[in-house]
Parts: C-alpha cells; sequence; structure tokens
C-alpha cells in the first residue's frame, strides 16, 4: 500500500521542517488507514527536552485528534517529524519510540527529501521499519488512477 498525499500537504509539512530548522518537527498525518490517504496534516510543538535530536508530539495535539476522530473526523495514520541534519531514515532512537502498530513514520530529511516508512512488530530497517511508497496526489479528496486489470 502506498501513502497517498497531497502536494499542497507535503509543502506544508516542508514549510514546518523549514520554519524549525534548527529542531526536528512534527506533526500529525490524519486520513484512512485502509487506503493509506492522508486527509490532514496537524502541526504540533515539539515538547522534547531536547528538540534539536529529539521529538515529542504536543499531547493537547494528540488528545484532540483522537476525540475528533472519535465524532466522525479522520484516523490518525501516523505522524511526520524532521531530521535537520540527517537524511529521511528512521533512526536508532525513532525505532526505540515506535510504538509497531502500523503507523506510517514520514521523515523530512535536512535535504529535503521524504520518505515514508511504516513501524511494525519486524521490518527490515531496526527491526521494525519497512519503507511505504509515497504517491502525490493534486488532491487530498483525489486518489491517483490507477490502470484497471484484464
Amino acid at each position: 500500500m502506498s501513502l497517498l498525499i497531497s502536494t499542497v500537504q507535503l509543502r506544508a509539512i516542508h514549510a514546518h521542517a523549514d520554519a524549525e530548522s534548527a529542531r526536528e518537527c512534527c506533526g500529525l498525518l490524519l486520513g484512512d488507514r485502509m487506503t493509506g490517504m492522508v486527509r490532514a496534516v496537524r502541526s504540533a510543538a515539539n515538547v522534547a527536552a531536547h528538540p534539536a535530536h529529539r521529538f515529542e508530539i504536543d499531547p493537547a495535539v494528540l488528545i484532540a485528534a483522537h476525540r475528533a476522530a472519535r465524532t466522525g473526523g479522520p484516523a490518525i495514520i501516523g505522524h511526520y517529524h524532521s531530521h535537520p541534519t540527517g537524511d529521511s531514515l528512521p533512526s536508532a532512537t525513532d525505532a526505540a519510540m515506535a510504538e509497531r502498530g502500523g503507523e506510517i513514520w514520514l521523515i523530512v530529511g535536512g535535504d529535503g527529501a521524504i520518505r515514508a516508512w511504516r513501524a511494525g512488530p519486524s521490518g527490515a530497517l531496526h527491526g521494525c521499519f519497512d519503507a511505504v511508497d509515497v504517491t502525490i496526489v493534486p488532491h487530498p479528496d483525489l486518489a491517483p488512477s490507477r490502470p484497471q486489470g484484464h
């Protein structure tokens, strides 16, 4: 399964990473777990004790997103964060923090590259992360057209 995300959403994530250039930025990916479609991105304050090298999403943002999902809003399908001086690969610290329940980790490297990963009970990277294809769509409600099988 691919992660489907719009150009507008990617621009917002890049802008957040640029604005927090010396710190890891972070936020939520809200959408549909079954299709991998990101419906919204929600930036959050990084409340980690050492935000230059770690991230912790503001609990108030997490609670608000869970409440909204319970009343029909989009689900939390994962989160994004940046590695201001690193690449877009999950770090050993990321692996130690991962819940491993199938959540998406979208990581922005210091060079602006974005990659997505799924955290699970096993994986090719750090024993818990597998790469996920990122498909860019023009709008969050428009899935890319796919050829139909014969």
